[in-house]
């Protein structure tokens, strides 16, 4: 089953070569609807070009796009003129010198880049009391259903890849998955387990493209500051 998995996988992988579309947009308008209509600070890590953090920019007081490569950040910083509420910077998540307090924090597609527990416990130690943290990441797979899920994703893949490329009226790679990548190394089970211990009651879901995603909201300042019996 691991086998079939893998060459449906790399079938997948060709195809999207020739047929190139951003997997990660796909998720926006999930992020979006998770979200309250307006935010106070928002910070996104991993911003790559900025596709997300123009889109969240007029709903929010002010958003902060994090991101290690410059010359992804250069190119947000090209195609994010307008408006005086976004800030991007080229740093890393784990170093960054950051005010922290953020009413919302998103992370699409970054976490498989950097050590996860680390990184998904500098995420949650950001929040503001009461914040919102959105994850959407990628997986290893390794259990059967993990290897069926992903070769049932191949058809989806070629029909939502198709219909977006039609609907942009161009082959080009679109410029956001010109990003640097990299492959995932951490399992959903390992995920799950990381998540469970640094993020109590957070909530993981597997996704279709081979994506998962993790919803947690932070304590309130009352439930923090409340004695414990």
């Amino acid at each position: 089953m691991a086998a079939v998995g893998r060459r449906a996988l790399n079938w997948c992988d060709e195809w999207n070569q020739q047929h190139p579309w951003d997997h990660n947009a796909h998720y926006h308008r999930w992020i979006e609807r998770h979200l309250p209509e307006r935010v106070g600070t928002v910070l996104d890590v991993g911003c790559g070009t900025g596709d997300l953090v123009r889109r969240l920019a007029p709903r929010a007081r002010h958003v902060t796009g994090l991101d290690a490569d410059p010359a992804s950040i250069d190119t947000a910083r090209r195609l994010s003129t307008r408006g005086g509420n976004v800030e991007l910077r080229c740093e890393d998540l784990l170093t960054a010198d950051l005010p922290g307090g953020y009413d919302v924090i998103t992370a699409l597609a970054v976490l498989h880049h950097v050590p996860f527990g680390p990184a998904l416990s500098r995420l949650r130690d950001l929040l503001a009391p009461g914040g919102t943290l959105l994850v959407l990441g990628l997986y290893r797979a390794q259990t059967p259903t993990d290897h069926v899920l992903s070769a049932l994703a191949v058809p989806a893949n070629v029909v939502v890849g198709g219909v977006t490329s039609l609907q942009r009226r161009s082959s080009r790679r679109p410029i956001a998955v010109t990003a640097p990548v990299a492959p995932a190394t951490t399992t959903l089970r390992e995920i799950r387990d990381v998540a469970r211990r640094l993020t109590p009651g957070a909530v993981v879901r597997r996704h279709l493209f081979w994506r998962y995603s993790l919803l947690h909201s932070a304590p309130s300042a009352c439930a923090r500051s409340s004695p414990r019996r």
